[in-house]
Parts: structure tokens; C-alpha cells; sequence
């Protein structure tokens, strides 16, 4: 987080442009952070914003680090960009569920395995696999709100009210195909 006053620098996900000359090398980059810990990968240094001075694995370190992973990851060979805001997560596998091709059953058991995470270090784990699947049907996220999700998923007071969210907007299959009425329904 930026100091109180100062306005924060753009995360790399959301000034990435796919025109760039050098935008191949910046996704390999930060592909090379999957499966390492935060700060330990050098190409990574010039696409952090909250890396410190002291050196400290701050959780906003942590969850930028793991964004910036997943985002490689997920726009690797995409001809469109996969950061677009107000997709949250849920929704985004909502899109997935619901696309061509893909077995429901599986996605429901990858979500369930995401929302089920004790810790940010298993949660980012499951969503290897799931952007990986997002990846395939080229179905974006906002990075920007994972990462705020992330900074705070090891916070018990936070952790169920992300965890709600992303229920919600997962489980809304239920009303897009009529399977359960909504509230509104059975109210005249």
C-alpha cells in the first residue's frame, strides 16, 4: 500500500498492453514466479508495486506476487487481454461453467476446492488450475480484485465474507438457468 497522500503505482496487470514489443519477455517473467516465493524471482522486481526496502514477505507481496503469476499464466498466447475489471472470480467461473466443452461437475469440484482453502498458499495451488481453465476458454478475470482477495484471505474475520461473495456470484447457475427461483420470483 501506497504511503498515506501518494496515489498507488498501476499493478502490471492492469497496464499490460499486448501490442507492447516486450510484452512476450514480461509474461514469461512473471511466469517464472509460479510455484517460487515472493520477491525471490530478480525478473520479477520491476513489475511489483509493494516490494519493500527491508526485504519483508509483506501478505501484499505475497498476493501481488501470486497475481502476477497467475496473470502470466492466464494471458500466455491470448490475443485478448484476461485483466478485465468487475469479473471477479466467481463470476468468471460462473462464464466457465456455463461455456461449451466444459464438464460442470469439474468445474463445481475445482470451485469447491478454492473456496474451501485454509491458507493463501493452498488457495493459490487451486487457482493454478483454474486459470489454467480459464486460460482454455479465454474467459478474463480482475486481477485487481483477486489480489485484494488474496492480501486478505489468511484474515478469519475476511476470508468468509470473500468466500460469500464468491458463492454468490458462482451459485447465481442457479438462476440463470431456472433451476432454483430467485427471491424476486416469488415475490408478485
Amino acid at each position: 500500500m501506497p504511503p498515506a497522500g501518494q496515489q498507488r503505482r498501476a499493478h502490471r496487470w492492469e497496464e499490460f498492453t499486448l501490442t507492447a514489443p516486450d510484452a512476450g519477455r514480461i509474461l514469461a517473467d512473471l511466469r517464472r514466479g509460479l510455484g517460487r516465493e515472493a520477491g525471490d524471482v530478480p525478473e520479477m522486481w520491476t513489475h511489483y508495486t509493494t516490494l519493500n526496502r527491508e526485504g519483508h514477505r509483506t501478505a501484499y507481496l505475497r498476493a501481488e506476487h501470486a497475481a502476477l503469476s497467475l496473470f502470466g499464466l492466464h494471458q500466455q498466447s491470448r490475443r485478448t487481454l484476461m485483466h478485465v475489471e468487475k469479473v471477479d472470480l466467481g463470476d468468471a467461473v460462473l462464464n466457465l461453467r456455463q461455456a461449451k466443452g466444459t464438464s460442470e461437475e469439474a468445474v463445481d469440484t475445482r470451485m469447491g476446492m478454492v473456496a474451501t482453502s485454509t491458507d493463501t498458499t493452498e488457495l493459490i495451488g487451486h487457482l493454478r488450475g483454474l486459470v489454467t481453465l480459464l486460460r482454455g476458454h479465454e474467459q478474463p478475470l480482475d486481477y485487481t480484485r483477486l489480489f485484494s482477495d488474496l492480501c486478505h484471505w489468511d484474515d478469519p474475520v475476511r476470508r468468509p465474507r470473500i468466500r460469500r461473495r464468491w458463492g454468490g456470484q458462482y451459485m447465481n447457475w442457479r438462476k440463470r438457468d431456472g433451476s432454483t427461483p430467485s427471491p424476486t420470483q416469488n415475490n408478485p
